[in-house]
């Protein structure tokens, strides 16, 4: 405990970066031998929510709720996904399970999952979009914007029928975002690994494994990793649904 109140936690009207010190662990609905720390929700401003399940062996999870879409990523430990089929995940799986779609999660040891859900928003020209499960070690990356020591491994399909999207993004030290980025998409980051510098807003922090991040629509961003290993997080955003693929 800090008697002097400090933390490197900060919450703007644009952004939040959430720190380990800072969490309140509470209890899902539905959920058994599980709690879960809500990092990002729609009370802050965003569109979406992100937590951290924390599962005990035998845990599982909960339905979300009506319309809402699931994306989880095992960060330890491991579960069964029981859904169309039963599925084992280990460390790096991940499974997409869109909204209301029955399905349950099951840990057979102390597990720690990162969940992003968000209300779907259907596109009179797509059909919804289906189940995917895999596991990020098995994800190829590719050179961000022709750098080598910059790696986005996109984990979902691009598809326009899916309204979000999930990427793990690995960064050799010293290697950074090309340029400062302000644009229309929301984000909600975990670190994963490594460390670096974060800006947000007018604001620049110093981030490392562990670290929460949320990004509202056109918050200036930019990073840097530092340090001798390299900086991995991964990271949600919303995609497709811009009122320039809207019909008039």
């Amino acid at each position: 405990m800090d008697v002097f109140g400090h933390t490197r936690s900060r919450y703007a009207r644009d952004y939040a970066l959430i720190t380990a010190d800072t969490h309140v662990n509470s209890l899902p609905i539905g959920w058994q031998n599980a709690s879960v720390v809500i990092h990002i929700s729609p009370e802050m401003g965003a569109r979406f929510t992100q937590y951290t399940a924390l599962l005990e062996a035998g845990g599982t999870s909960g339905l979300p709720g009506d319309g809402v879409q699931r994306f989880f990523y095992v960060e330890s430990g491991a579960c069964i996904l029981e859904m169309d089929e039963t599925h084992e995940l280990s460390v790096g799986g991940f499974a997409f399970i869109p909204s209301d779609t029955p399905h349950k999660i099951t840990c057979s040891e102390a597990t720690r999952l990162i969940v992003f859900e968000k209300i779907y928003t259907p596109h009179p020209d797509f059909e919804w979009p289906k189940p995917v499960v895999g596991n990020a070690n098995d994800v190829p990356g590719e050179a961000f914007m022709g750098d080598e020591d910059a790696q986005l491994q996109t984990l979902l399909p691009i598809g326009a029928e899916f309204d979000m999207a999930v990427n793990v993004f690995t960064y050799q030290p010293g290697a950074t975002l090309p340029h400062v980025e302000i644009h229309v998409m929301e984000h909600g980051l975990k670190m994963l690994s490594g460390k670096g510098v974060y800006r947000l807003s007018d604001d620049y922090f110093p981030v490392t494994a562990g670290d929460i991040i949320w990004m509202a629509s056109f918050c200036p961003q930019w990073f840097v990793a530092m340090g001798k290993t390299p900086a991995s997080y991964i990271y949600y955003k919303d995609i497709h649904r811009d009122r320039l693929s809207e019909k008039v």
